[in-house]
């Protein structure tokens, strides 16, 4: 998103839901884990609550809207 020239601002919404590395690479939490658990598997739900890194299509518009990470 363009931004009128000024102070750079952080974007709340999404600095609760990225988390920027040491080495600079933003994690995300994956979706799938708030509800309809029931049918699925264990390893499928252990797997769910593991961060991962976001996809280079992505990664711009998320660090677009951390300008201080």
């Amino acid at each position: 998103m363009a931004r009128a020239a000024g102070k750079a601002k952080t974007r709340k919404a999404v600095a609760k839901r990225f988390k920027v590395t040491g080495s600079g690479k933003i994690l995300r939490r994956k979706q799938g884990k708030r509800h309809l658990l029931q049918k699925k598997s264990r390893k499928r739900k252990r797997n769910l609550g593991k961060a991962t890194l976001v996809s280079d299509a992505d990664l711009k518009n998320v660090k677009a809207n951390l300008p201080f990470s």
